[in-house]
């Protein structure tokens, strides 16, 4: 009920204000298991796919939003709660791995869609990453369930980092064809068929979002931006103290 009323006023709200566009929403079956595979470009994707949906969409979201103290912490994990989402402690790789494949198993055990960002992280620079086999494709092989490739479109643009107030534009969303791996039942411990699943689901999002696509993980990218920048930073405070010191001389 609560997910009801969540998409009636937020979901309403988002696209009376952003009117967001949709291609291929044939391709959302009405009724049993899916899994909804989607780029991740911003915080906002989580809301803005179930908003143009009729069917409720669960995703795996990390657990301290819904264990934060105080009463913003309660607020927070109600909002969660209600627009969909299910706590994973992402504190040991192994554990987080394993309770977000028992959190898509259990949602499509309901014949519900289950939402899910391969790249496992949001892309630091709006490129397409390389996807995490040990969530998707152990959950599609041993559901049985058929994948739908998402394209999240220009959700990055909408508040950029360090900007407070979104600007207002269309975002879109394009949804590709569902893609069957039941060829591989019973091979979800198999890590070359994990990665063939993964990498066939990737290609499809990379065609509908027209991404460009980097072969590392974005984990690995975000560690590279941020050593990046604090070299840089290391550089430029040497080059102040350089001068500072030339000068003083």
């Amino acid at each position: 009920m609560f997910y009801g009323v969540m998409k009636l006023t937020l979901g309403g709200s988002l696209k009376l204000a952003f009117k967001p566009w949709v291609e291929g929403l044939e391709n959302i079956p009405q009724e049993g298991p899916a899994i909804l595979a989607s780029n991740h470009l911003s915080f906002s994707d989580s809301f803005f796919l179930p908003a143009v949906l009729d069917r409720k969409v669960t995703f795996i979201a990390k657990a301290e939003y819904f264990t934060s103290p105080g009463v913003k912490g309660k607020l927070t994990a109600a909002f969660f709660k209600g627009v969909g989402q299910l706590p994973v402690d992402r504190s040991g790789a192994r554990g987080a791995g394993e309770a977000a494949v028992k959190s898509g198993l259990d949602v499509l055990a309901r014949g519900e869609l289950f939402g899910i960002y391969p790249e496992g992280t949001r892309s630091p620079d709006g490129r397409l990453y390389r996807g995490k086999p040990g969530g998707l494709a152990r959950v599609a092989l041993a559901s049985g369930a058929p994948v739908i490739p998402v394209a999240m479109i220009d959700t990055e643009k909408i508040q950029p980092p360090g900007k407070v107030v979104p600007k207002l534009m269309r975002p879109g969303i394009r949804i590709g064809k569902p893609l069957d791996f039941s060829r591989y039942h019973g091979m979800e411990n198999d890590r070359f068929i994990l990665r063939s699943v993964t990498d066939e689901v990737m290609y499809e999002i990379m065609k509908l979002s027209g991404q460009e696509y980097v072969d590392i993980y974005a984990t690995a990218a975000k560690r590279q931006i941020a050593e990046a920048k604090k070299q840089a930073e290391e550089a430029e405070k040497a080059e102040k103290a350089a001068r500072h010191e030339k000068s003083g001389s």
